[in-house]
């Protein structure tokens, strides 16, 4: 099938342990809500990208700065242990696909597929749940979980990317559509 995830390497193989004792611990939900705050973490600080993805740091200091981190922000549990034990394999710099892996691994079970919008701005609650409800009915899957990101490139309009399609209607590509068929009209 098209929506489901390709477990293969050594973050599948990580990712798929987590899925399978996370759902044998009745905590999908829970590992899947601190596994997302800490992607969040990740992707606000250029520290903690650094710490991910350096092969500067030992595993030791690694997994000494996780701990921390992971204490401030209160994510414990299976999710905590997990991230600990990536630290101390030295396979922190593959987290970010372990999640990934995951989260594609809870929607299927849950009956529900992901979606990547893209806008050139924030969108208001009520565009968003429109915008779900038609992804919902395209897909007739019980619930379309969206990752929105906001890039103001594309000027307008937006992108979205659902399993294997993806519809462009952006601004951008419109223009640079135009912009072509000018270029083959001289």
């Amino acid at each position: 099938m098209a929506d489901e995830p390709i477990v293969s390497g050594m973050a599948g193989r990580y990712a798929t342990a987590l899925y399978e004792l996370a759902l044998e611990q009745k905590s999908l939900d829970s590992v899947r809500a601190d596994l997302d705050r800490f992607d969040a973490l990740v992707e606000d600080s250029k520290d903690l990208q650094r710490l991910v993805k350096s092969p500067v740091f030992t595993a030791e200091e690694q997994k000494n700065a996780l701990a921390a981190i992971l204490e401030k922000a209160e994510i414990g549990g299976l999710a905590a242990k997990f991230l600990g034990i990536v630290a101390e394999k030295r396979r922190l710099f593959a987290v970010g696909q372990m999640i990934r892996v995951f989260r594609a691994l809870v929607a299927r079970h849950k009956g529900e597929t992901r979606a990547e919008v893209t806008v050139a701005e924030p969108l208001p609650e009520n565009h968003l749940n429109a915008l779900k409800a038609a992804l919902m009915s395209a897909t007739l899957k019980k619930d379309v979980m969206l990752d929105v990101r906001v890039d103001p490139t594309i000027i307008g309009g937006l992108i979205v990317k659902l399993g294997s399609r993806m519809v462009d209607a952006s601004l951008k590509t419109k223009l640079n559509s135009i912009k072509l068929a000018m270029k083959e009209v001289q």
